[in-house]
């Protein structure tokens, strides 16, 4: 009887703990989006010679953000005479609800993950596609034909480009017999990814960006064709909650990233192994981020049949002669 209280209470324990990391985490992911977005709007500022937010929290705009998610707490939260109700309201939690839950299985560092699943970038991949639904969900509730046009266009883009971007992580699953992450990173303590798969990073990177609906693959919002699509009838806080998936999958793609192609939280030479492996992934998931927000600011939206054509007659092709080759490479090396 003892026993099973003293289990019982250690399990409430355990619980209490991971449910409070999981607090943090999602404090630190929210700070992030915060931030991000003001480091993006800087940035862009930057490259195309403005000043970017420089009133709200100092001549740095530092607290602009902070100012804009206030707004939006406040707005009033509309709903269309003629939208399904229920599925109005769901939809943003549908398209949230992925983003955050793709978190438990990113290693930060060596101690610092919530869930080693031997099948994490499995798991990673299948639930990062349910985030479709809850666009196409908002966009066929919201009884507006622009809203319906962008759901299917996001529904469209995210098919189309999930193939090419499962295709580009098949070469590195051959090299290390593995869908751990952990092990990922740990077969790149010699030489990263992004040197031994060059080819799966760039097909990687820019499925990556379509599978973030960011510019030049913004065509499930594009203002100058659907007036904001699938979100075109949200407001207030329902609004938000979709633009806080869109920048929860940004941090969490590039942490992807980050694990499979450059390393993860391991030392770029193994004499700087004295820097703790959290400063490394943060650099290296900095650079990503960059990376996201440089293409934001150069490269114009394409059109929606260049998108498909990209995906299909380009980037699948690629990352199948990857993995040919991939695989060809790794047999002959075994001979040897």
């Amino acid at each position: 009887m003892v026993e099973e209280l003293l289990h019982s209470q250690a399990g409430i324990f355990n619980f209490g703990v991971f449910f409070l990391l999981a607090v943090v985490l999602l404090l630190v992911v929210l700070g992030f989006v915060t931030y991000a977005i003001l480091a993006e709007r800087k940035v862009m500022g930057f490259m195309q010679l403005r000043q970017g937010p420089n009133q709200v929290g100092g001549r740095w705009g530092l607290l602009q953000t902070v100012a804009d998610v206030l707004k939006l707490l406040v707005k009033e939260d509309t709903i269309p005479k003629l939208a399904d109700k229920p599925l109005f309201i769901i939809a943003p939690v549908i398209g949230f609800a992925p983003a955050f839950m793709v978190m438990a299985t990113i290693p930060f560092t060596d101690k610092l993950q919530f869930a080693d699943l031997s099948v994490g970038l499995l798991y990673y991949i299948a639930i990062s596609g349910l985030t479709t639904i809850g666009m196409v969900t908002g966009g066929w509730a919201s009884n507006n034909k622009y809203a319906l046009l962008g759901g299917m266009r996001a529904a469209a883009q995210m098919i189309s480009y999930e193939i090419p971007l499962v295709m580009s992580v098949l070469g590195i699953i051959l090299l290390t017999g593995s869908l751990n992450l952990n092990e990922i990173v740990a077969a790149q303590e010699n030489v990263w990814f992004i040197l031994l798969q060059p080819v799966a990073f760039i097909v990687f990177l820019i499925a990556s960006v379509a599978e973030l609906n960011r510019i030049p693959f913004d065509l499930p919002e594009s203002e100058n064709e659907l007036v904001a699509g699938f979100t075109t009838e949200y407001s207030g806080f329902r609004w938000a909650m979709f633009m806080l998936a869109e920048y929860v999958y940004m941090f969490a793609m590039a942490s992807l990233t980050t694990v499979l192609f450059l390393g993860g939280w391991l030392p770029l030479f193994s004499f700087l192994d004295f820097i703790p492996g959290a400063v490394w992934f943060a650099l290296k998931f900095t650079v990503v981020i960059f990376l996201l927000i440089w293409f934001r600011s150069t490269f114009p939206r394409i059109r929606a049949d260049q998108l498909m054509e990209f995906g299909w007659k380009v980037l699948l092709p690629v990352a199948l002669a990857n993995i040919f080759l991939t695989a060809i490479i790794k047999e002959v090396m075994n001979l040897f």
